[in-house]
């Protein structure tokens, strides 16, 4: 999980080691995806109940439940953490199949799986209670575009002019993809979404008691 301060501040030494290594989707989930998000979900879980967090609507710090952390919160941005990230590597497979050369999801998961670790890391800034939802994904977000700006060229695409294509590509996906994620859970921890009488996590509750 260190990876990610080397892809930060030595985005084109940490990227060609990751290029030389190939490693398949098992070892990059279990030694660094699965990790990344579990540290940075139980992190922000753990702030929510001993920390709380700030809703605007009730104008106060709001110390959140077991249940409503563990399973209003923890397990749907673990679920949709994933999601984002499979996602996003198959809409950047596609889009960069537009261009030149064969790619396999592989690489393109490659790619987006480390690309997207700053913007986890990011996320615990979300452990202190006023600091605003939208504010850890900016800054994360910039920092993952800044990422894939060097990660593209030596995972995907060689050549110049069809890097920045996919780049273009990735920028957009990530964008929208995180965005929106970012939205539904900011919603939530503002305050402006109620799961609690909702029939799938009452049964996820239960399931989770017993």
């Amino acid at each position: 999980m260190f990876k990610v301060f080397f892809l930060i501040f030595e985005a084109d030494v940490a990227w060609e080691k990751i290029a030389q290594a190939k490693r398949g989707y098992a070892f990059i989930l279990a030694t660094y995806l699965l990790p990344f998000v579990a540290l940075v979900t139980v992190a922000e879980g753990w702030g929510l109940m001993n920390w709380g967090r700030w809703q605007p609507e009730l104008h106060k710090i709001r110390i959140f439940t077991d249940q409503q952390t563990i399973v209003h919160f923890e397990i749907l941005q673990a679920v949709l953490f994933l999601a984002v990230v499979f996602l996003s590597a198959l809409l950047l497979h596609v889009a960069s199949a537009q261009f030149h050369g064969r790619r396999t999801y592989l690489q393109s998961f490659t790619v987006i799986a480390y690309a997207f670790s700053p913007l986890f890391l990011l996320h615990l800034l979300n452990l202190f209670p006023t600091v605003h939802p939208a504010t850890s994904w900016g800054i994360g977000i910039v920092l993952t575009i800044w990422v894939l700006y060097q990660g593209i060229p030596r995972l995907l695409e060689r050549d110049p002019v069809h890097a920045f294509g996919n780049y273009l590509s990735a920028i957009c996906v990530v964008l929208l993809l995180s965005g929106l994620m970012r939205i539904f859970t900011a919603m939530y921890l503002l305050g402006y979404i109620n799961f609690q009488h909702s029939a799938i996590t009452r049964a996820l509750g239960h399931w989770l008691g017993q």
